[in-house]
This record gives structure tokens, C-alpha cells and sequence, in this order.
């Protein structure tokens, strides 16, 4: 579905992704992993338009993306959770999940769509009438997700989903993007800077430092290679 083949990103003069190659296939969870400042970010900003490769090509189900604007990619089916969040503070928990079916029409109405966000994380639907701004860390991941969700797409990006959350939120967050690869069949990219947090669910894992992928494998081959521990551990 997803395929990064040799990508070259620089942001100014700055050399920050090195030939990055990675897949994902469908009804695939993949997990990008490294340490804060390993390139994470920028790889799944690139995909998503946000940074163009100077080099390398980026294709979904077989389409170069690398020079489309973001909202065509988004138009294609790639909806993305940024670490950040990027909640709407000003929109209710119902507006800022019912947003994002008015950006891709798909063959499934509105409504469709909106319920599944809300099956996959119940609890927003007790929030609906709530304000983005009055959510906590936890609440508003499960509201970036479940938007990324509404936009029906093909294949999801998740950027540090459990980055700062409380103990007691990561095993819903957790249970949540299951039903979402497993339930739903959608591919799922997750970066995540602690190989702790990567789900026995992951199919693949890669390993990233210094803007170089330095792993590619099952998550089982990763833990037990000694080399990449001060990476993957989360250690700074």
C-alpha cells in the first residue's frame, strides 16, 4: 500500500532523512522507531506533503505522492494524528470528528463514519457537546485519532500516540488502534521513540537514528539485538 523508497529530506540546510526506505501493506501495523530528533516526524510529514524528498519517491497503492499538496494525499486516503494533537480548540468534540468527512467523500455517508469514530473510542461519545479545549492529554488523542479515523482512509499515520500519557490511558489507546487494524482493516503507521510502547500487534518494526533506518524486522528480532537498545529503550 505504502511504499517509502530512498527518500532525501533536507529542511533548509539541514540533512534530516538519509535514504529512507520502509513499507506498509494492507491490514498492516508498522511502527517507525528512534529517539527524539531521529527523523520520526519528518518521515510521516514527508508522506504526508507537509516536507518534499529532494530525492526518492513516495507511492500509495502504486501512485507517486511525494509532490501532491496535502489535502490531495489526505483526498487519497492517508489520514494523520499528529503528535500534537491539532484539535480544534474552538470546536466541539462532534464538530471536530464530523470535520473530517467533509474533507473525502467516500462511498460511506457521514453519519457512518462519525459512529465508527465513536465505537472505537466511546468515551467522546459522552463528550460530543464538549469544547477541544476543555479535553485532557489523553481525551484529546483519542479525538485526533478518531478524526484521522472520520476521513475513511486507507491508511492512518499515528505520531507518538502515547507519548505523555498517563499510565492507566495507554491500554485504551492501545485496545483502540487494535480494533482499528484488526476490527476495521486499516493499515496503521505509528511513530514512537520507545519500543515499550509499540504493540505486540506490530507486524514490522523499523529503527531509525540519525535519519537512517538502521533496523528493518519483526518487533521480536529488534529487542533481542543488543545493539539498538540505547536506541529503542527510551533512553534519551
Amino acid at each position: 500500500m505504502l511504499v517509502v523508497d530512498a527518500v532525501d529530506v533536507f529542511i533548509q540546510a539541514s540533512h534530516i532523512l538519509r535514504k529512507v526506505s520502509l513499507e506498509v501493506g494492507r491490514d498492516e501495523v508498522v511502527c517507525l522507531v528512534g529517539r527524539n530528533g531521529a527523523g520520526k516526524t519528518t518521515a510521516l510529514r514527508t508522506i504526508m506533503g507537509y516536507l518534499h524528498p529532494r530525492a526518492g519517491r513516495v507511492e500509495l497503492a502504486g501512485r507517486p505522492i511525494q509532490d501532491r499538496p496535502t489535502h490531495e494525499i489526505a483526498m487519497l486516503g492517508i489520514g494523520f494524528a499528529p503528535e500534537e494533537g491539532g484539535i480544534f480548540a474552538d470546536l466541539t468534540v462532534a464538530e471536530n470528528i464530523e470535520i473530517a468527512t467533509w474533507t473525502r467523500p467516500t462511498a460511506r455517508t457521514a453519519a457512518e463514519r462519525i459512529a465508527e469514530a465513536y465505537g472505537v473510542f466511546p468515551k467522546l461519545r459522552g463528550y460530543a457537546t464538549r469544547g477541544g479545549a476543555q479535553l485532557s492529554g489523553g481525551e484529546r488523542r483519542m479525538l485526533s485519532i478518531a478524526r484521522a479515523l472520520a476521513l475513511d482512509p486507507e491508511l492512518l499515520l499515528l505520531d507518538e500516540p502515547f507519548e505523555g500519557l498517563a499510565p492507566a490511558i495507554i491500554p485504551v489507546i492501545t485496545d483502540s488502534i487494535a480494533a482499528i487494524a484488526q476490527k476495521l482493516g486499516r493499515a496503521i503507521l505509528i511513530a514512537e521513540s520507545n519500543i515499550h510502547h509499540v504493540p505486540e500487534y506490530a507486524r514490522r518494526l523499523y529503527v531509525i537514528e540519525r535519519g537512517e533506518i538502521v533496523f528493518s524486522g519483526p518487533p521480536t528480532d529488534a529487542r533481542r539485538d543488543r545493539s539498538l537498545a540505547r536506541i529503542i529503550g527510551g533512553s534519551a
